[in-house]
């Protein structure tokens, strides 16, 4: 063994040790999860197997280039449980190591913390210029927040998952001084109990099951999920001797203690992820009072997925600051279509979207086989989406699922960034003013009069997608727009006090499209028609960067040529949706019933 912080190389793996008095002796081990494992017992083993092998690394896989790095700090046990499911999507994005604290040690709090503080201040030696990702869960936030307090000029990007800082309020408080004189013929009982309240092992294990997987693959995943949790779950409390579990009670009351004195000092960005789930710690009602105390604190309600939280809540990040081109992370399949099911899984059920194409040759044909691959690509649709500029729900939102999908802000700078880096780009040019058109206006078309996005995909020669889409006077029907509430006392002064602080995207001298304000409009429910979405044919732009930079008028004739084949879109899905077959919701649904998945349901013949 090293002296205290020094690395050790062990083939591909990644040994840091730190030691604390000789007399003490504990071991601790920040072990690169994705590269391999130590052979010493007191070593964390994941999903029930060792991690030096091909078969291993085929399935945790090697973190990006460039990935800053991750340690884990665990809860009070100190195996390491709640990352055990979320370590292979973690270690796609994060150089990961996990903190393993010896069942038996007997280190008080603040070794402890100057123990992982000598890892951050040595991983900041080595990449001054990279954040460092502290994940504490339970206890191991008592110790992120602390470390955090102590280290306030290093960059450091804090993520609570149900933080023991309430301690002082928890359920395990009012008993603590009952367990130090209980009888050792009643104390058996005691770590069944925690084991309890600490949670239910079956809704654990479905942490990472999509729920539109058939059943069979569900019951399949759950049971491995199971197996890979049974070791954790076998070393934790039920197996601490009494004398070890009064330690680590107090270690965790001592933990609270040391924290909560020290918020005040935390400069860091802090991410707090808090479960209702939780029976031994308030931890929704901490993640407030953490909120309102921390300078830099952002909240988030959750039930399963925290690995993603970080690119949902614009916390990820490989340098000083946020790049949201390079530092943009797709979503996995799986991610992707539960996030999609998520925010619009009831209504791609209703309305059974249909999608076409067109081809370089004019044909439209089914699917999106007509949309180029290779980038720079700029799809111009008339459709939009738009999140609210200001407050932030603690719920993961709407517009969390947004940024998981790789929305951004519209900005001139962010459109360059994107077409730079030869990216797809869906561009909304109506805005808010389109979206919330008023009765007799559905369907039409309201852009601004600059053509900046068409100069802008020249300079990168970039290909321009028309992309039109019908549908919505299918779904609901328009009785209040923005005139009618406007005339209602009352009405007319909350849209006016809500939209006083929003940030504005245009400026107001861009005339209507930019002085929209947002509201909600009066609407009906209708029963459900059909979703058609057309690409249109590609405009190319590349090698007209000359003609379309220096002149304005080619630029304009560009700029009108895409939004006439926006309009030549729509006007065809208008047209053609009166020949499907299954444009009704209840014929739609028969016919899954009969044939086929939910999205193979055919449309009209393009």
């Amino acid at each position: 063994m090293g002296p205290a912080g020094q690395t050790i190389a062990r083939g591909k793996m990644k040994v840091i040790r730190l030691t604390s008095h000789p007399e003490i002796t504990p071991r601790f081990q920040l072990r690169v999860h994705s590269s391999g494992t130590s052979k010493e017992s007191n070593a964390i083993s994941w999903n029930g197997a060792s991690l030096n092998g091909e078969k291993d690394k085929k399935s945790v896989g090697n973190p990006l280039k460039d990935s800053p790095i991750l340690l884990f700090c665990p809860g009070i046990v100190g195996v390491g449980l709640a990352l055990t499911l979320h370590h292979k999507a973690l270690g796609k994005v994060f150089e990961v190591r996990c903190l393993h604290i010896p069942v038996n040690d007997r280190t008080p709090f603040e070794g402890l913390v100057k123990f992982v503080e000598e890892t951050v201040r040595l991983e900041h030696a080595s990449s001054p210029n990279k954040p460092i990702y502290l994940v504490g869960d339970s206890f191991g936030g008592c110790l992120a927040l602390a470390v955090a307090a102590r280290n306030p000029e290093i960059d450091l990007v804090v993520i609570l998952a149900n933080p023991a800082t309430s301690f002082d309020r928890s359920q395990l408080r009012p008993l603590f001084p009952l367990w130090e004189v209980l009888p050792d013929e009643l104390y058996d009982a005691i770590p069944y109990l925690l084991r309890f309240a600490r949670g239910n092992p079956v809704e654990m294990a479905r942490v990472n099951i999509a729920d539109r997987l058939p059943p069979r693959l569900q019951i399949e995943q759950l049971f491995q999920n199971l197996i890979a949790l049974l070791p954790h779950l076998s070393d934790s409390v039920d197996t601490i001797p009494k004398d070890t579990l009064i330690w680590k009670l107090k270690l965790l009351r001592s933990a609270a203690s040391y924290a909560n004195s020290r918020l005040h000092a935390v400069k860091a960005e802090v991410l707090v992820l808090s479960s209702g789930n939780d029976r031994l710690l308030p931890s929704g009602d901490e993640a407030q009072r953490l909120k309102s105390t921390l300078k830099n604190c952002t909240v988030r309600h959750f039930k399963r997925q925290w690995a993603y939280y970080s690119t949902g809540t614009g916390k990820y990040r490989r340098s000083r600051r946020i790049d949201i081109v390079s530092d943009f992370i797709p979503p996995s399949m799986s991610e992707f279509k539960q996030g999609y099911d998520e925010v619009v899984g009831l209504l791609r059920f209703a309305t059974g979207s249909a999608m076409f194409s067109t081809l370089n040759d004019g044909k439209i044909v089914r699917g999106l086989h007509g949309i180029p691959e290779e980038g720079p690509v700029l799809l111009r649709i008339q459709l939009y989406l738009r999140e609210r500029q200001g407050g932030s729900s603690p719920e993961f939102s709407l517009a969390d699922w947004l940024k998981v999908m790789g929305a951004v802000p519209v900005t001139a700078s962010n459109l360059f960034n994107l077409l730079s880096a030869k990216s797809h780009v869906l561009l909304y040019p109506g805005g808010a003013r389109e979206a919330l058109h008023n009765r007799g206006e559905e369907y039409k078309l309201i852009w601004p009069d600059q053509q900046e996005f068409v100069r802008m995909a020249a300079r990168f020669g970039a290909t321009i997608v028309p992309f039109g889409t019908v549908g919505e006077d299918d779904v609901a029907e328009l009785v209040l727009d923005y005139n009618d509430l406007m005339k209602i006392p009352v009405v007319n002064d909350l849209i006016r006090d809500a939209n006083r602080d929003l940030t504005r995207l245009r400026d107001k001298s861009k005339g209507e499209v930019a002085n929209q304000e947002l509201y909600l409009p009066g609407i009906l429910p209708k029963v459900p028609g059909r979703f058609y979405f057309l690409f249109g044919k590609p405009i190319e732009t590349k090698g007209r960067a000359e003609e379309i930079l220096n002149d304005r008028e080619n630029a304009n004739q560009l700029y009108l040529h895409t939004k006439s084949e926006v309009e030549r879109c729509i006007a065809y899905l208008l047209k053609k949706r009166e020949e499907d077959p299954y444009r009704n919701i209840v014929d739609r649904t028969v016919y899954r019933a009969l044939y086929s998945p939910l999205h193979e349901v055919p449309a009209f013949d393009p």
